[in-house]
């Protein structure tokens, strides 16, 4: 019975059950997903993660499904009617950093043919599968993490500071931070 499946202690509510057990962790490598999850990720400094939750599908659609060539060239007019929107977290930092994380990510995608090619060399390319026994063995950044940020900010990103990245890779899969208790862990850790 799927009430009876034991996961992570945050995933409470509709929203985060769903989440948790359809996305969070599972290994990401399309781009423009990716470029999603960046964007949120910073918008959600500072807040709860359900309150993005809640906010995605508006997100999703004044970013026009986070094309990032389409939010690269948003111009003032654009912009101002994305303050305007209660839809989003308007935070003229954060949404300033999206549109300029846009053009940063089209400058990776093209040195380095993707964007997922890049990001997940931060890990060597797989997920890392950690064992966590309670939330309390969760860190907050890792030294990769570290070394994301620290590489995302040479390259002109913003919002994308080290504990925003080991968010970040937790919801793309880049580690597997499900507790091991979790049905989840299992289901996300090659055998």
């Amino acid at each position: 019975m799927e009430s009876e499946k034991f996961r992570c202690p945050w995933a409470q509510g509709d929203e985060y059950v769903a989440y948790h057990d359809q996305e969070w962790g599972v290994p990401v490598h399309d781009d423009r997903l990716l470029f999603e999850f960046l964007i949120l990720e910073g918008a959600q400094a500072g807040l709860s993660w359900i309150t993005i939750l809640k906010k995605r599908a508006a997100y999703r659609r004044l970013f026009d499904e986070f094309d990032p060539a389409v939010v690269a060239g948003y111009d003032e007019a654009k912009f101002e009617s994305l303050m305007s929107d209660a839809g989003i977290v308007r935070n003229r930092l954060k949404i300033q950093s999206a549109i300029g994380n846009a053009a940063a990510f089209l400058e990776v995608q093209q040195e380095f043919g993707s964007f997922d090619r890049f990001i997940w060399d931060f890990v060597g390319g797989h997920p890392l599968q950690n064992r966590r026994q309670s939330l309390a063995d969760v860190p907050a950044s890792t030294p990769e993490s570290d070394a994301m940020s620290k590489s995302l900010k040479k390259r002109g990103f913003r919002f994308v500071g080290t504990t925003i990245c080991y968010a970040f890779m937790q919801a793309v899969g880049m580690v597997n931070d499900h507790l091991v208790t979790c049905y989840r862990h299992r289901q996300l850790h090659p055998k």
